[in-house]
């Protein structure tokens, strides 16, 4: 074989790189391999430049058009830092960014371009949106619920009362549960926006570490986004009063006076483990968060929590992430939910107004966690 040398980024032949492998200095990490500061040097250069470019494709926009509104989709358009810095350095001054903007949002422009050019349908514009919070997908009822978790042979409680319901996730989220939380009809897009959800306490430094890991088997770095109630997000993040960030495409820092203070020596992975602010699974390490934005308008069910959950802790946001493990799609089904909570550990399951506690379930420590997992490739 070839002579290797030591490199701070592991064995590398001597012979330098080629093709693909040449404009980064060698080839790329493997699946799941350590990750050092060469990966995290790429991804940040990666990250600026498209940054920069974006910026400049709106600038570009802008002058040529002289609009004052930007609508956005495309897969860049999920690159919720960008938009960020499109919205508070660009030259519009409101952006709307398409929640399922990546390839499969095709399927919309379809059925406009069908409406409007060959059937010659009418446009008009709904508020706050005509996307409906995008919750285009199936929703179920309690009867077909009902026959699903009883398939299973889960045990369960049903809460007819929809404020009792919102204040017993409050209340379980506020005890550092866990909880898959399914209700309504399923988000359009890579997004949950709360009826897909696994939901957690932002408050809890170890809750990002907890989610990732056991929750949906992932590096323990990667940051989870807040949802918060619309009303306060300018009390939390660097945001106007009232502004709109409904689909969970804008990254905005943290207040100030919500910030802790760290240690300015730490490098690589170190500053993660930092305790960066009073919602700390939520703030990324650059004081960051990928805001959701939370109104009655579109999500009334999901908002309703939100308030219960501030009424208990003065905190008016949650942990949001999509209800799937890594590499699953999302959950869309009772079934689907079902499965997911008992191969994880996930504390509590929510459907409509079902609620099944993870303790509770008689098969809890005889499911097949690892045959779930490996249907699923690693992203």
């Amino acid at each position: 074989g070839h002579k290797l040398n030591s490199s701070p980024f592991g064995p590398r032949e001597e012979k330098p790189p080629r093709g693909r492998d040449r404009p980064f200095g060698g080839p790329p990490r493997t699946a799941e391999g350590p990750m050092t500061k060469r990966e995290m040097d790429l991804a940040a250069s990666i990250q600026e430049v498209t940054e920069d470019i974006v910026l400049r494709i709106v600038r570009h926009a802008h002058e040529v058009t002289g609009m004052k509104h930007l609508a956005l989709a495309g897969g860049v358009a999920l690159n919720c830092v960008a938009n960020g810095r499109v919205l508070r350095e660009g030259p519009f001054e409101r952006i709307w960014i398409q929640p399922a903007a990546g390839d499969a949002g095709g399927a919309l422009g379809a059925a406009l371009f069908a409406w409007h050019r060959l059937l010659d349908g009418a446009r008009a514009p709904g508020a706050p949106d005509a996307q409906k919070g995008s919750l285009l997908g199936p929703a179920y009822a309690d009867d077909a619920i009902r026959a699903a978790l009883d398939a299973a042979g889960a045990v369960y409680t049903h809460l007819d009362d929809e404020d009792a319901l919102c204040e017993r996730v409050a209340e379980l989220v506020a005890d550092q549960k866990v909880v898959g939380h399914m209700a309504g009809r399923m988000e359009f897009g890579p997004r949950a926006l709360g009826s897909r959800s696994i939901l957690g306490d932002p408050r809890s430094a170890e809750m990002q570490k907890v989610m990732n890991l056991k929750i949906k088997f992932r590096e323990s770095f990667r940051p989870f986004a807040p949802a918060i109630l619309r009303d306060h997000v300018h009390e939390w993040f660097e945001m106007e009063e009232g502004e709109d960030s409904p689909y969970m495409l804008l990254v905005a820092p943290v207040r100030e006076d919500k910030r802790c203070d760290v240690d300015p020596s730490a490098t690589g992975l170190d500053k993660l483990h930092q305790l960066r602010s009073v919602v700390p699974a939520i703030t990324h390490v650059d004081y960051s968060a990928r805001v959701q934005t939370v109104h009655e308008d579109r999500h009334p069910r999901f908002a309703k929590i939100l308030r219960a959950f501030e009424r208990r802790t003065g905190t008016p946001l949650m942990i949001n992430t999509s209800f799937n493990v890594r590499g699953e799609p999302i959950v869309c089904t009772p079934e689907d939910a079902y499965r997911c909570f008992m191969a994880t550990n996930m504390d509590a399951l929510v459907i409509e107004g079902f609620v099944l506690e993870k303790a509770a379930q008689p098969n809890a420590e005889t499911f097949d966690t690892d045959a779930h997992l490996s249907q699923f490739a690693l992203d």
